[in-house]
């Protein structure tokens, strides 16, 4: 079956059992739409499920941060009530995680209003999923899937522009080449990339626009520019804030109309590309500045996505280290990594984010004898650190200047304790993909104790408003 057919399950869940909208009448609008939903034990719901609320609380949300793998399983929170009192913490449930927020009494068809968002997402976790992606875009930390799975569904279901905005190494060119190939339309054609920075001003006309013989002095034949090449297919302009602004009009000029002239002609010309701008500027503070145009800055940035440095997703690193490994060809399969090497790796800093990973990965690589796992001794010797790091070195300024807020705002000792301790419990949880067992082995405490703070943290964020034991207990089985 195809994603748009495949009958799927969905689970259910109410936070007020036996009263309000109940879970069986959300399963009979989805009956015609081929969608199941049946109430299932907490620990097999790992697919994709709808939680019924009356109104979002700190409770709600951590359940859905739980259920959801903040944000890794697809969660649509269905409100009960009256828009807009109904909706109110709507922006906070979505920050935990859920896909989007209904209002039940707002749907006319809420079949099919639910049905059609779940068939999406199936279709864009398909492709998340699928080699194609995998093999090249390594990593499933929270904040990198997310932007994966906005490129693919960008890429797929729109033709618009595109604009990537990232640290250098962060993999914009990559992502570009992505949404190339999964765009249906363009991908039987070609994919132009030109670098703005490289582009000598003299002859940046020409770079885009192409030239007639004898538009200037060395052109002694006619020529394509960009604009011509990339007809039918993809343009990728990377650093395209490095431009200078007397080329940004006549590029506005051009991706309004599709047309231009070629350097030395008075012919017009029809192109039709998708186009897709990278960036590690900040470019509205360049607009601000008058060096970027506005109005071109909105016409390259119908979607924008920021990509993620790679201090933003730590959880990937040593992933990216064994994929990186497995590239360099100099082992037959990838070698293990002694404790210290992984902790070297993690606390690391990378100014040049993936690309900065990938060419330590290969310098080492090349040090290696093949027996065995890497060791220190394989870094090399400009790489290691003049200090003694070890997995204790986690306090960094960021984490001082936190707990400086809290502080002045008048947070107790007690209370900055139990928000780092939440915050830890949840990272490790996330990571193991709610696996309790591994999480409690991650922060060192057994899988008893993991589940008693965690009941504690539940307690304390519903406060007065004490939850139903049916509800404490399923947010405690699904951290197992």
């Amino acid at each position: 079956m195809t994603a748009t057919t495949a009958v799927r399950q969905l689970w259910i869940h109410s936070f007020r059992p036996g009263q309000g909208l109940r879970p069986e009448a959300v399963a009979h609008s989805l009956t015609p739409t081929g969608f199941v939903g049946r109430a299932l034990r907490l620990e097999d719901r790992q697919g994709p499920g709808i939680i019924i609320v009356p109104e979002i609380s700190q409770a709600i949300c951590e359940f859905v941060r739980t259920v959801s793998g903040n944000g890794a399983r697809r969660v649509l929170a269905i409100l009960e009530g009256e828009a807009p009192s109904a909706s109110q913490g709507a922006w906070e449930v979505l920050q935990a995680g859920a896909s989007d927020v209904l209002i039940w009494n707002e749907l006319s068809d809420p079949g099919n209003a639910i049905s059609a968002r779940f068939r999406r997402w199936q279709e864009v976790d398909e492709l998340v999923e699928s080699p194609l992606v995998v093999k090249n875009l390594v990593g499933g930390s929270p904040a990198w899937k997310s932007v994966v799975r906005r490129v693919v569904e960008v890429a797929r279901f729109t033709d618009s522009p595109v604009l990537l905005i990232g640290e250098t190494g962060t993999g914009k060119e990559l992502l570009a080449r992505l949404i190339h190939t999964l765009d249906e339309k363009r991908n039987q054609r070609s994919l132009v990339v030109l670098d703005c920075s490289t582009i000598v001003p003299e002859l940046s006309g020409s770079e885009l626009f192409g030239h007639e013989r004898g538009a200037f002095t060395g052109a002694v034949a006619a020529r394509d520019g960009a604009f011509a090449l990339a007809d039918g297919g993809t343009l990728f302009l990377d650093e395209v804030g490095e431009l200078p602004l007397g080329l940004q009009t006549q590029l506005l000029r051009a991706l309004q109309e599709h047309t231009y002239k070629r350097v030395g002609s008075n012919s017009w010309r029809r192109t039709d590309f998708r186009l897709i701008c990278a960036t590690n500027r900040d470019l509205p503070m360049e607009e601000a500045r008058g060096h970027f145009r506005r109005d071109l800055y909105y016409r390259v940035a119908a979607w924008t996505i920021r990509l993620p440095s790679l201090r933003k997703r730590a959880e990937d690193i040593i992933p990216l280290v064994r994929h990186f490994m497995r590239l360099s060809g100099m082992a037959d399969a990838p070698p293990e990594l002694e404790a210290a090497v992984k902790t070297y790796f993690v606390t690391r800093d990378y100014p040049g984010n993936v690309r900065d990973l990938q060419n330590l990965v290969h310098r080492i690589m090349t040090s290696y004898v093949g027996v065995g796992p890497i060791t220190l001794g394989n870094v090399p010797p400009d790489e290691r650190p003049e200090a003694n790091h070890t997995a204790q070195d986690w306090f960094d300024p960021a984490s001082e200047q936190a707990i400086r807020q809290a502080v002045a705002l008048g947070v107790g000792l007690r209370e900055i304790r139990r928000a780092v301790e939440a915050a830890a419990i949840r990272i490790a949880i996330e990571g193991e993909n709610g696996n309790l067992k591994r999480a409690a082995h991650k922060l060192g405490v057994t899988d008893r104790a993991l589940q008693k703070r965690k009941a504690g943290q539940y307690q304390r964020e519903e406060g007065s408003a004490t939850p139903s034991s049916n509800c404490k207990v399923e947010v405690l089985e699904a951290c197992r």
